[in-house]
């Protein structure tokens, strides 16, 4: 009788854990961060991350409450359990710093990007992107004879999967954003 052939490795559809007990899983984590709305800020926040080499995937930042002087930074990063664990720790002790939220551990959270695709298209090519468009829900913002501007918004997988859809019919250039998030929880 011949060995089954399991992958090793976790689904969301499995009832079994295969994964190694000893492997270092890289987790996914949204940071929410209320800091102070000063100046110089950010460059502390950033300077963290920067200065213990952990990566950025997203950042965000916008003021919160005007009256409270108070910001909040978005940070989407990329690492062990005890590296978040570390991230975290490190955040809460900057004096800057009033809150630190994980999003992806407290619960469900809505998650949204934006990004502008230009799509140089002609006869056949330039009908499909509008079709794209159209079933992505992405706005034409700006429109020439050679080209079109799109504007999306949606979770990070959907602007990807857009964006692989555009290339092969002339995707020339997209910019994309920070990606915002909110947990669903009540507040």
């Amino acid at each position: 009788m011949s060995p089954l052939n399991i992958k090793k490795g976790t689904s969301k559809h499995s009832a079994y854990d295969l994964r190694d007990p000893n492997a270092e899983v890289i987790e996914r984590h949204t940071l929410a961060v209320i800091v102070d709305n000063e100046a110089g800020v950010l460059a502390r926040v950033i300077g963290l991350f920067s200065a213990r080499g952990y990566n950025i995937d997203s950042l965000t930042v916008a003021e919160v409450d005007h009256l409270g002087h108070r910001s909040r930074i978005t940070v989407v990063t990329s690492g062990t359990p005890q590296v978040i664990t570390q991230i975290k720790a490190q955040l809460e002790r900057m004096v800057i710093v009033h809150d630190v939220h994980d999003l992806t551990v407290e619960g469900p959270s809505v998650q949204r990007e934006l990004a502008l695709f230009k799509v140089r298209g002609h006869g056949e090519h330039r009908i499909e992107a509008l079709r794209l468009a159209e079933i992505f829900r992405a706005n034409v913002v700006d429109s020439t004879l050679e080209s079109f501007v799109f504007e999306m918004t949606g979770t990070p997988e959907k602007v990807d999967a857009f964006a692989e859809l555009m290339r092969p019919l002339g995707l020339i250039e997209v910019a994309r954003t920070g990606v915002a998030a909110l947990s669903r929880g009540s507040a």
